[in-house]
């Protein structure tokens, strides 16, 4: 894929990512309390969107963006999205918490709904 679209949805991805990363692992002890989630899932979270946000970055920036590379982000992406609504059963979070899981599984569902447009804008033998 060639498009200029899926990059910078890429792009958006990447960079959104890697700011809530950092936010959750500079700010979990901070956090934690406030959202009414175990430090460790917030440290643990932000660790994963690290080597993330490197994938998608390297996506990117690709000569050609693999269709396949972006069917697995967009898997990655959804599954997210589920998991975030798991959390929101498996724990007790704050009226913050909820706000805030549920703030950034609408961003990422956002995210994977902009890739499922540029993967049906773009033929697939290009």
């Amino acid at each position: 894929m060639h498009s200029t679209f899926i990059r910078r949805v890429l792009l958006a991805d990447a960079l959104i990512s890697a700011a809530a990363g950092l936010v959750m692992i500079v700010g979990a002890g901070a956090l934690a309390p406030l959202l009414g989630l175990p430090l460790e899932l917030l440290q643990g979270a932000g660790v994963i969107l690290m080597p993330w946000t490197l994938l998608l970055l390297w996506l990117a920036r690709a000569a050609a963006v693999p269709r396949a590379g972006v069917h697995a982000v967009i898997a990655v992406n959804a599954a997210w999205v589920l998991g975030s609504i798991a959390v929101l059963f498996v724990f007790a979070p704050s009226p913050f918490g909820y706000a805030f899981v549920i703030a950034q599984a609408l961003v990422v569902g956002v995210l994977t709904e902009l890739q499922l447009v540029a993967l049906k804008r773009e033929p697939a033998a290009a």
